[in-house]
């Protein structure tokens, strides 16, 4: 068990909800961070009714000022964070040639530059306190490339690459940083995604599903744990390295 303070971007659904519901049974102390505060404001009162302690707060990581504001708000609240999951992201379907400036802006910003917004705005505590626990999740699509997800994928690298360069950085200060990779993973936005690029879904979905040595989508609950094992004081000497939770669909 633990009581250290765990802050979850895009913690309110989906794979940051099974993240966040993880540390909250786990002992953290977590800080539902999300754009959706009614949503997040849930999952906390779900948490908290399971015998954990959590609270929700409103970010945009595509604003460092928001960014900072909610990180005062969590410390003001449950204390220093020593734990940051930088899970919040957004993407979507469809072929590299038919997407826009536009659209690789939206990606980048949300999942490769929110990452670093978070991380500039809460590792230099943890530097000065000599402890610290950040875990970003990246994808097996940055891994290993996934079809109609080309800037999806870029953005994915980029996170796993950052987080090994910043491992380097901090491995001196007390800090770890390592990346977790969900295969594919049944939630309401994957769905949501397939939908919107005109897909059956059900099809797409089975297609995912034959891909995977286990026969089954990943599932929320499936994150969590490994992202709690890296958040764990017994992950003090595993820093900068990349883990697949994906049914067996990488396995290098």
């Amino acid at each position: 068990m633990s009581n250290r303070v765990a802050f979850v971007t895009g913690g309110a659904q989906g794979i940051g909800k099974g993240i966040a519901t993880t540390l909250g049974a786990q002992g953290f102390k977590v800080a539902v961070a999300d754009m959706n505060l009614e949503t997040g404001t849930q999952t906390a009162k779900e948490i908290n009714g399971a015998g954990g302690t959590a609270i929700a707060v409103e970010v945009d990581v595509t604003s460092t000022a928001s960014v900072q504001a909610a990180v005062r708000t969590v410390e003001e609240e449950l204390g220093p964070i020593e734990v940051v999951v930088n899970n919040a992201g957004w993407d979507d379907f469809m072929s590299f040639v038919d997407t826009t400036e536009e659209f690789w802006d939206k990606i980048l910003d949300i999942n490769f530059k929110g990452a670093l917004r978070v991380v500039k705005a809460i590792a230099p505590g943890m530097i000065e306190r000599g402890f610290g626990r950040i875990v970003n999740i990246g994808s097996d699509a940055g891994r290993v490339g996934s079809s109609l997800e080309a800037v999806y994928s870029g953005s994915k690298g980029g996170i796993i690459a950052f987080t090994k360069t910043l491992a380097r950085e901090v491995a001196t200060k007390g800090v770890t940083a390592n990346s977790v990779c969900p295969g594919p993973t049944d939630t309401p936005a994957l769905r949501k995604f397939v939908d919107g690029a005109g897909q059956n879904a059900e099809k797409v979905i089975a297609g995912m599903t034959r891909a995977v040595p286990m026969k089954r989508l990943g599932t929320p609950e499936d994150i969590g744990p490994a992202v709690a094992f890296f958040a764990s004081d017994a992950a003090g000497f595993i820093t900068g390295q990349t883990l697949s939770v994906s049914g067996g669909l990488t396995m290098a």
